[in-house]
Order: structure tokens, then sequence, then C-alpha cells
């Protein structure tokens, strides 16, 4: 699937839109039985996508040194429009292979310098149950589904994994839609906040009012917190799908609108994996937004405003050190 293809996937899911597709209903497939490491993306006793490293970044692998976990939910790799399944398969090969190419290796590996990383394969929601005009009550369906084999493998991970360790959750797009409901279930207001590092839940856009205790975090060492951004090219304008949401600068760490020069970026890592390149990017929030200029040679890539493919990817190096310095910070003060 080309890159073109991808932007414009990306912008499909998040803003709303009056199409109707139809999703015609089959056997729901299998459940995963996490005590098997068949059902991780990635998981700290296999060796997987999360562990690779950007090939000329000189960035070494921490895990086995790690004291902090990392829980990782992935975002929709079901998009093909031929197929029509409500729900994907973990026993697809094809569909796990895309996952752990792309998202595992681009976006989880980022954690690896800090955590243990811990993902799970679910049976995530196609990518149009977002679109589900008509069948929302089966688009509803589909996405309890995906959530309960997110609840049941985060509960395998505290019963049989966790053993008291500090923990971040992280998640993008679909994977924060779930995310957003684990951080209500387990840890908002309840004892397990107190293991929380911190979240970084991107892709989506989240509202204070959607948690009682939990807050977003207002600096690059607050811990107990949590960071979400969606991030747009610099000239975008919000929709009210956005307005109202929280936005950190993924660059200076903030959440009030202060602006981020590309000479503060640590740096993104592209496609290729190759190389970390400083000095690329800059940010600041706008109504619900994080607008950023778009790198020169990202022109050709992405034609559209919409920069959700990348939220991650433009922020790497960003969101790894700052993952160390919140690691570092809770483990201070323990």
């Amino acid at each position: 699937m080309n890159q073109q293809l991808l932007s414009l996937i990306a912008l499909a899911l998040l803003v709303p839109t009056l199409l109707a597709y139809t999703i015609h209903d089959k056997e729901t497939p299998p459940p995963p039985d996490y005590a098997s490491l068949d059902y991780w993306a990635a998981h700290y006793e296999k060796e997987d996508r999360a562990d690779l490293l950007p090939e000329k970044s000189g960035l070494t692998d921490n895990q086995k040194e790690a004291q902090v976990d990392a829980f990782f939910l992935h975002p929709t790799t079901l998009t093909s429009d031929k197929d029509t399944r409500w729900n994907g398969d973990v026993t697809d090969k094809e569909l796990n292979e895309s996952t752990d190419k792309t998202t595992i290796k681009h976006q989880a590996s980022i954690f690896n310098g800090s955590c243990r990383v811990y993902a799970p394969r679910y049976r995530q929601a196609h990518l149009r149950s977002y679109f589900s005009k008509g069948q929302e009550k089966e688009a509803r369906a589909a996405f309890e589904l995906a959530y309960s084999d997110v609840k049941k493998a985060f509960e395998y991970y505290l019963e049989n994994i966790n053993d008291g360790r500090p923990i971040i959750i992280a998640s993008h797009s679909q994977g924060t839609t779930h995310a957003k409901r684990l951080l209500q279930d387990f840890f908002d207001g309840k004892e397990l906040q107190k293991q929380l590092v911190a979240a970084y839940v991107v892709g989506m856009p989240i509202r204070s009012s959607e948690f009682e205790v939990l807050t977003p975090c207002t600096n690059p060492e607050e811990t107990g917190c949590y960071n979400t951004w969606c991030t747009y090219s610099w000239n975008s304008e919000s929709t009210p799908y956005y307005k109202g949401a929280v936005v950190t600068n993924p660059i200076n760490w903030t959440i009030d609108g202060e602006y981020a020069s590309r000479k503060q970026s640590k740096g993104l890592v592209w496609r290729q994996f190759k190389k970390v390149q400083a000095k690329k990017m800059d940010a600041q929030s706008k109504d619900g937004i994080l607008c950023a200029h778009k790198p020169a040679f990202f022109e050709a890539l992405f034609a559209g405003k919409n920069l959700h493919i990348a939220d991650y990817n433009l922020f790497y190096l960003d969101v790894r050190n700052n993952v160390a310095e919140r690691v570092k910070a809770f483990l201070a003060k323990k």
C-alpha cells in the first residue's frame, strides 16, 4: 500500500463523513490466548519488531535493563476495501505482518530505550467501522469485541507479567480508542494509577472531561498523567471533531499552545527506518490539533493536511527521550 493511499486512509479515519459502507457479517474470529507468545505482536520474551532500531541512529535497545513496562496498542491495520470482516483474525499471518512491519516497528520500538515492550494482538475493528451509517449497532459490536481482547490482554499482563512494575500506556489511532477505555477502567482514580509513569494516547482527540482524576501532562517530567496529539500541516483549520481536545506539543511537552521551533526538535524517523533526522519539525497546538510545518520531503508523500499516519514518526526521538525523562523522574520518586 503506497504512502499516498495511507495518507488518505488516515484522513478518512479522523474526519466525519457521510459516506456509507457495507460490511458483511461473518463468523466471529477465534479469541486470542495471551498465555501464548503467538498472540503478542511484541513481548519481552520473544524477538519482534519492537526490538528494532533505526540503522544509523546510534540508539540502543535497553529492554533487558528496563525497570518499566510499556503496554502498546496498535492502530488499525485492517483497511482493505476488499476485506468484508467486521473484526480482524489474530491468526491471519498477512494481517499480522502488516501490523508488525509498520506500527510495531515504527511506533512501539520508540519505547525500547526505557521499557520492556508488550503489544497484544487483538481482533481489531475494520477501518470502515468508524463510518457505519446504517450499521451502527454492528460497528459498536466490532469495537466492543476489539476492546474485550485488549482488556483481557491487559488483565493477563497484570496477573502474569507486571509484578508491580511501573507502566506506560501507549497507543495510536484505534489503539487510542481502546487505550482511553483502559485508562478509565484500570487507572483513573484507581489503585493502579500509582504505577502509571505516563500515557501516550495519540491520534484520537482526548478531552480532559473524559477522566475523573487523570490529567494531561503539563511539563516534560510530570508523571501519572497523559499526553495526546493529532498532527496536521501548519495552516490547517480545526473542526468540531477536535475542538476542546487536549493537545500535547511533543517537542516541548506543554499544553498551553507554546510554539516549539525546529531547533528544539530531537528527530524524526521516516519509513526507511535508517536514521534520525534532527531539527526538521516545529509544532504548535491550535483548537484541538497539533500544527506542524511538513519537512520538504513530505510534500510529495502527503498531499493532504492530515499527518495522522506520522503522529509518532515525526517526533520519534522526541518521544523516546521524553519517555526516558519521565521514567527517570518516576523512579526517583520511588
